[in-house]
């Protein structure tokens, strides 16, 4: 077990190695829709790669969530298979609508996974960013 201070280092030593490895200008937040996302996360249990609709107004984050599930069969050609939660509460209580993927037994405290996730991010990011510039018209379109 490590302490706070210690899993904090190893976690800035993970996104930055991460960043020196791979020095991509990632989307992320800079999709042109408010609160519509793309997210990197890991832990100590997965690595996740994920788009994240977080408008509070509910009829926007469901019109936008229907976009993207209308495109699903073409989305999974992209990034391969997924999960999606239309109503996916996070840990503060907020509710967003959430499409992701996920990789298993790495953990963010063993840098022998790092490399695992490191190629999972980019392969995963990659797909859901092709996905999102071939549809963005579409997606916009709310």
């Amino acid at each position: 077990m490590f302490s706070k201070e210690e899993a904090q280092k190893i976690k800035k030593e993970f996104w930055t190695a991460f960043g020196k490895s791979f020095p991509n200008k990632w989307i992320l937040y800079n999709t042109k829709v408010k609160d519509f996302s793309f997210k990197f996360f890991a832990d100590n249990k997965k690595a996740e790669v994920s788009l994240d609709i977080e408008m509070k107004d509910e009829i926007f984050r469901n019109a936008y969530f229907e976009k993207i599930w209308s495109l699903e069969d073409i989305l999974k050609d992209f990034i391969g298979e997924f999960y999606k939660e239309e109503h996916f509460h996070l840990e503060n209580g907020k509710v967003i609508s959430k499409i992701w993927v996920e990789l298993y037994d790495v953990s963010i405290f063993n840098k022998n996974t790092w490399p695992k996730i490191f190629e999972f991010f980019v392969e995963k990011m990659n797909g859901f960013e092709e996905f999102y510039w071939e549809y963005e018209d579409f997606i916009k379109d709310v």
